[in-house]
């Protein structure tokens, strides 16, 4: 059953991509033609920045919702990422040791998550949502709500360096979607995946490891968090117990115009990554010709109902 699912996802997911390929094209044509900056090096650069952060993001989102499950918690665990490597490097921890401790530390939330969920039969969206809401208050907590600043110019300096002309970040989030896609397309717990979010109780029965498959979903989308929160603080060179609120929003919607379902099953990260780029086209164009941002998010929030409405009305 999970094979025949898979199969079906190819043949969709190149669909998918390929009608974001020519909208992500079509944004850069006419942002490219309405201003003079959008293809200076410099605008370019800070568009791959920008969504290097929010892809690193989704792609882990993806995982949770082709899973049929959501994850909420996102963005405050980037926060919590940033905070705890702000802090290790205030200590005078090294860089490394500091990312270890970041990612260590966002795992324990993606396992919270994955028990609330499967042991405590939980809701995704209401646990989520509850860890989200207790993270958050335990940044403001342990940072008495003031910004971590002071940070090491070494490592304020990761988000600006480049290699052969591509920013690290980028480079960072490019490694992230190749392993990631592996994993969905190449190994069993993508497939197991696949096969529980299209039918639980079949997959189940079929003696898939549900309790691993969905600890895992949480756990690889803590992970990304982690990473992401890292390579944000670098680039703020702060740590704002603020700091990517809302973004949880910006994942969801890339996953889901980039062809994820969120009745679960479909799921693609190569669309996952297109689906980034559009919104941050979106943003980067938006900003460079002036439009306003409350326009920019009803942009956006009418792409994400319109996408769910296209994937309800293509399985009628």
């Amino acid at each position: 059953m999970s094979e025949t699912k898979k199969i079906k996802l190819v043949s969709g997911n190149l669909k998918t991509e390929l009608f974001l390929l020519g909208v992500l094209a079509l944004l850069f044509i006419v942002f490219g033609l309405s201003s003079e900056v959008f293809f200076k090096f410099n605008s370019i650069m800070m568009l791959l920045r920008q969504a290097s952060i929010y892809g690193i993001i989704a792609i882990g989102m993806v995982f949770v919702i082709t899973s049929s499950g959501i994850d909420l918690s996102v963005g405050s665990v980037v926060g919590l990422s940033g905070v705890i490597t702000a802090m290790c490097l205030t200590a005078g921890m090294p860089i490394f040791i500091a990312g270890i401790f970041a990612i260590a530390t966002s795992m324990v939330v993606g396992l919270l998550n994955g028990a609330l969920i499967h042991n405590g039969k939980v809701p995704p969206f209401i646990a989520t949502m509850g860890t989200m809401t207790v993270i958050r208050a335990f940044i403001m907590l342990i940072t008495g709500a003031k910004t971590i600043a002071g940070l090491p110019p070494e490592f304020k300096s990761i988000a600006q360096m480049t290699v052969f002309g591509v920013p690290v970040l980028f480079l960072v989030w490019f490694a992230v979607i190749i392993v990631s896609y592996i994993i969905m397309t190449k190994t069993v717990f993508g497939r197991n995946v696949f096969a529980y979010g299209s039918n639980k109780e079949a997959a189940r029965l079929s003696g898939i490891n549900v309790k691993k498959t969905i600890y895992g979903v949480y756990v690889f989308s803590a992970t990304c968090c982690a990473i992401a929160g890292f390579l944000l603080t670098a680039r703020l060179g702060n740590a704002a117990p603020t700091a990517a609120d809302g973004y949880e929003l910006d994942a969801i919607a890339a996953s889901v115009v980039g062809g994820a379902s969120l009745d679960g099953g479909e799921g693609s990260v190569i669309g996952t990554v297109l689906g980034a780029m559009i919104m941050a086209t979106l943003r980067q164009g938006g900003t460079l010709l002036g439009i306003n941002s409350f326009i920019l998010e009803i942009i956006i929030g009418s792409l994400i109902v319109i996408a769910v409405l296209l994937d309800k009305n293509s399985k009628k």
